[in-house]
């Protein structure tokens, strides 16, 4: 019967803490290749039409219902779940939305920014979703238009949002969203967003902190590979938070006649919000170091007291090494060699000194470090 080793030698393979698929997803950005992005099976159309006194929401069948929108006396928000090509541009000829936007629109990993080409201002960034299955950092892209009295949102995901918290505040009758103009309305959209981001970084600091916790009690290989992944996933919480400091920033020296003096004001507050969300990211990215420099030196400390018993047990075995070499050398004339006391006097020795080799060392606190 023919033995083959590796049909068993698989079994002893350790699993592979370090995968590079995440880090192939993150680094995998080139704004120069054109998007293939695949059309959407499903497109959802939600619409929410109002003013101070009257709301009026409707999920319209077709992209066509929303064209009547651009020109009423209201304010209106069309948020599209799910991109297709052909609707985009649609929509975007309606409401003289520049092609370079349509572009922007319907990319992949576009960086957060924010273009004014009248009659509208965009604003693209990611909404950011933190999966507790993986502990990883999820990304969502979003256009939002403003123009005159309407804003249109474009979504990646029909399944999940941040805004369901404005629809309730929209169903408010004189709440501050139904009294304000459009420019509130895009405010409103961004601000979730941003406050959004806060959640996500939580739910970061406690894997950060559970990652400490482990370390100091639990040492292995698997620690440096979570302090892996969450390094990944930081990059992606800072890609995606950095720039919308100056996307905001654009916003509040934009001199653009859709934006209200009076709702600057707002903006800054956002501004002042994702400055502080990107010191966070920087703290964590500190800790993270931290963290990191705490694994290396339990590590050393670890190999250091390997080394301490290692040096130990040599110094303990060194005399009686000597003597048993001494007393087996063939020479006809060694002391005890020929006396029924001999070997007992020899195993003696080759006793009593290790012991009081350990109780010097035990004086000199040698094994203190290693309680």
């Amino acid at each position: 019967m023919e033995i083959r080793p590796d049909k068993y030698l698989r079994f002893l393979g350790m699993p592979h803490l370090f995968s590079t698929e995440r880090t192939k997803k993150i680094l995998s950005v080139n704004p120069t290749i054109d998007p293939h992005r695949e059309e959407a099976g499903v497109v959802k159309i939600s619409i929410f039409d109002y003013d101070a006194e009257s709301l009026k929401e409707f999920e319209p069948p077709v992209i066509g219902d929303c064209f009547p929108l651009k020109h009423n006396s209201h304010v209106s928000w069309i948020n599209i779940d799910g991109l297709r090509k052909a609707d985009v541009e649609t929509i975007s000829q309606r409401f003289d939305i520049h092609y370079l936007l349509v572009e922007d629109i319907l990319s992949i990993n576009q960086r957060p920014k924010m273009d004014e080409i009248p009659p509208v201002l965009y604003c693209l960034l990611n909404m950011l979703y933190f999966n507790s299955e993986t502990s990883t950092v999820e990304q969502e892209q979003i256009s939002i238009v403003l123009g005159k009295d309407y804003v249109i949102s474009f979504q990646e995901d029909a399944t999940r949002d941040v805004f369901n918290p404005l629809r309730e505040k929209l169903k408010i009758t004189g709440s501050k969203i139904r009294q304000g103009s459009a420019d509130y309305l895009c405010y409103s959209l961004l601000d979730l967003i941003v406050d959004n981001y806060f959640i996500v970084m939580e739910k970061l600091s406690d894997c950060i902190e559970d990652l400490e916790e482990d370390i100091i009690k639990n040492n292995n290989r698997h620690s440096l590979a979570r302090i892996n992944k969450i390094r990944k996933e930081l990059i992606v919480l800072k890609r995606n938070i950095t720039p919308v400091r100056d996307l905001i920033n654009g916003i509040i020296r934009s001199e653009s006649d859709l934006l209200e003096e009076k709702n600057t004001k707002y903006f800054k507050d956002i501004y002042d919000h994702i400055v502080q969300a990107h010191d966070l990211t920087e703290n964590y990215r500190d800790v993270l170091m931290n963290i990191q420099d705490l694994y290396l030196s339990n590590v050393n400390l670890r190999m250091n007291e390997v080394m301490k018993v290692l040096a130990i047990v040599t110094c303990l075995l060194a005399p009686p090494t000597v003597i048993v070499g001494i007393f087996g050398m063939n020479f006809d004339v060694i002391p005890f060699a020929h006396t029924h006391t001999g070997f007992y006097i020899t195993v003696f020795i080759t006793l009593i000194i290790p012991v009081i080799m350990l109780f010097v060392f035990k004086r000199r606190g040698w094994f203190r470090s290693m309680n």
